[in-house]
C-alpha cells in the first residue's frame, strides 16, 4: 500500500472519528456516532497492518486475537453498572501502552526512524519524555480510579498534610527529569521520569472523594488522548496523533463541563485532592439526623402517581445498581397511557461516569424526547406534581444550595424539593456517595420509599393494574 493512499484511508478514519464525537453528542444520534467510530477505527486498524512497514505479522495477529478475545468477553458479562470502572481500567491501559512505546524507542531508535543510541533527535526525546509521563500519570492514575469504583478502596478522600506540596515537587521534578533526559539521553533519567509520573499519578488521584469520581473518569480519559498522541508522534503516525488530540480536548472540554456541573474548579481536577479538601471543611454529617421521616408503600406511591398531572423521574445510581431501568419505563408507561404527563431529568453527574444514566435509559427503550438535561427541567419542578426520585441522592439534596459547610455546596442540583410531592425511592436513609445527609428526606412534601428501586417499581407497576 503507498503512502499518498494510506495517508487517504488514515484522513477518512480521522473524519469517521470526528463525526462519531458529533454522534455521541446526542442520544438520539448517539448509535450512528459509535458506528462512525466502530468504522473509523476498522479502517485505521486495516490500514496500519497494511503498511510496507510492517515487518512480520505474528505478533500483530496475536495481539489482535487475544486483545480482541478479551474486549469480546468483557464486553458481553459486564453489567451497566460497572461501566465507569471499566472505563478507568481501559484508560489505564492506553498510558501504559504510551510507557511501553517510548520505552521500545529509547531500547531501539533506528527501528522508529528517530536516530541511534546515543545520538536521538532531540524532538523524538522530549515526545518520549512527556508520552512516558502523561502515559505513566494515566495508568496508575486509572488504577485508583478503578479501585475505588470498584469498592477495593474506600471512596472516601486518603490525603496527609503537605500533599499538595509533595505534588507540586513531582511534578517540578518531572519537568527536571524531561529536561535532564533530553540533554544526556540518559536511560537513568527516563526510568526515574516514569517511576515518578507513576507515584504523581497514585498520589493525584488518591486524595478526591468517590462523589466526585465522574469528573475524574472524564479528565482520565483526557489524559489518555494526549498519552496516545504521544504515542503517535514517536511512531510518526499521523492518525495516532489527530485521534488522541481529538479524545484529549474531548475529554478536556467534557471535564470542564462536570466540573461546572459540580461547582469544582478544572485547575482543582488536574492538580488533584479537591474533594478531600471539601471534606476537610466539616459538611454536615455523614449519617442521617434523628428527625421525623414520612414513609410510605408502594400502594400509596402508586396511588400518588395515578392521580398526578405530570410527573418527573430522577434516575440515579442506586437505579443502576438495581437494574431498574426496565421496571422504571414499564410504570412510565401506564402512566402515560393514563394520561400523565411523564419526564427524566438527568443531572450531568448523576452515576458514576459522565451520561450513565442516559446509557441505562437507553437500554431500556426509553423516548429519547422524554429525557432531559438539568438545564431543561429544573424550572419545571415548581409546577409538577410528583418528583419520583429513583437511587439518586446528592444530586438532590437541597444542602448545595443552603449549607456553606457542606462538601457540595455550590454544587448545582434538581430542585426536585419544589415539586408539590416528592417520592424518595431508596433503600434506607444512609448518606449518599458524598457522605452528606439528605436534607430532602425531611420535608414535608417528601415521602420515603424505602426498598429495591426494581422491586418497588415493580410492586408501583401492579398497583396500578
Amino acid at each position: 500500500m503507498s503512502a499518498s493512499f494510506s495517508s487517504f484511508l488514515y484522513l477518512i478514519s480521522a473524519i469517521c472519528f470526528i463525526l462519531a464525537l458529533k454522534g455521541l453528542s446526542s442520544a438520539k444520534t448517539s448509535r450512528a456516532g459509535n458506528m462512525y467510530g466502530m468504522v473509523g477505527m476498522a479502517v485505521a486498524i486495516l490500514t496500519t497492518i497494511l503498511s510496507p512497514s510492517v515487518a512480520s505479522y505474528s505478533y500483530i495477529l496475536l495481539g489482535l486475537v487475544v486483545g480482541g478475545g478479551v474486549g469480546f468477553v468483557i464486553a458481553k458479562r459486564i453489567q451497566m453498572t460497572a461501566l465507569p470502572q471499566l472505563v478507568a481500567g481501559f484508560h489505564s491501559f492506553v498510558g501504559l501502552a504510551a510507557v511501553f512505546v517510548a520505552a521500545s524507542a529509547l531500547l531501539s531508535p533506528a527501528a522508529f526512524g528517530i536516530g541511534i543510541e546515543g545520538a536521538v533527535h532531540t524532538s523524538s526525546l522530549i515526545e518520549m519524555g512527556l508520552g512516558s509521563a502523561i502515559g505513566a500519570i494515566t495508568f496508575s492514575g486509572s488504577l485508583i480510579a478503578f479501585g475505588k469504583l470498584q469498592g477495593l478502596i474506600g471512596g472516601k478522600p486518603l490525603s496527609f498534610k503537605g500533599q499538595h506540596q509533595l505534588n507540586a515537587i513531582l511534578g517540578g521534578l518531572i519537568i527536571l527529569l524531561i529536561a535532564g533526559f533530553v540533554g544526556s539521553q540518559s536511560h537513568f533519567m527516563f526510568w526515574a521520569l516514569t517511576f515518578v509520573a507513576l507515584a504523581l499519578g497514585f498520589l493525584l488521584i488518591l486524595p478526591i472523594g468517590g462523589a466526585d469520581m465522574p469528573v475524574v473518569v472524564s479528565m482520565l480519559n483526557s489524559y489518555s488522548g494526549w498519552a496516545a498522541a504521544g504515542i503517535g508522534f514517536t511512531l510518526n503516525n499521523h492518525l495516532l496523533i489527530i485521534t488522541g488530540a481529538l479524545v484529549g480536548a474531548s475529554g478536556a472540554i467534557l471535564s470542564y463541563i462536570m466540573c461546572k456541573g459540580m461547582n469544582r474548579s478544572i485547575v482543582s481536577v488536574i492538580l488533584g485532592g479537591f474533594g478531600a479538601e471539601a471534606t476537610a471543611s466539616g459538611g454536615a454529617s455523614a449519617s442521617h439526623e434523628d428527625r421525623p421521616v414520612k414513609v410510605s408503600g408502594s400502594e400509596d406511591a402508586a396511588f400518588m402517581l395515578s392521580n398526578a398531572r405530570s410527573v418527573v423521574i430522577v434516575p440515579g445510581y442506586g437505579m443502576a445498581v438495581a437494574q431498574a431501568q426496565h421496571a422504571l419505563r414499564e410504570m412510565a408507561d401506564m402512566l402515560k397511557k393514563a394520561g400523565v404527563k411523564v419526564r427524566y431529568a438527568i443531572h450531568p453527574v448523576a452515576g458514576r461516569m459522565p451520561g450513565h444514566m442516559n446509557v441505562l435509559l437507553a437500554e431500556a427503550n426509553v423516548p429519547y424526547d422524554d429525557v432531559l438535561e438539568l438545564e431543561d427541567i429544573n424550572s419545571d419542578f415548581g409546577t409538577t406534581d410528583v418528583a419520583f426520585v429513583i437511587g439518586a441522592n446528592d444530586i438532590t439534596n437541597p444542602a448545595a444550595k443552603t449549607d456553606k459547610s457542606s462538601p457540595i455546596y455550590g454544587m448545582p442540583i434538581l430542585d426536585v424539593e419544589k415539586a408539590k410531592t416528592v417520592l424518595f425511592v431508596k433503600r434506607s436513609l444512609a448518606s449518599g456517595y458524598a457522605g452528606v445527609d439528605n436534607d430532602l428526606f425531611y420535608r414535608d412534601n417528601t415521602f420515603m420509599v424505602l426498598g429495591d428501586a426494581k422491586k418497588v417499581c415493580e410492586e408501583i407497576v401492579k398497583s396500578m393494574d
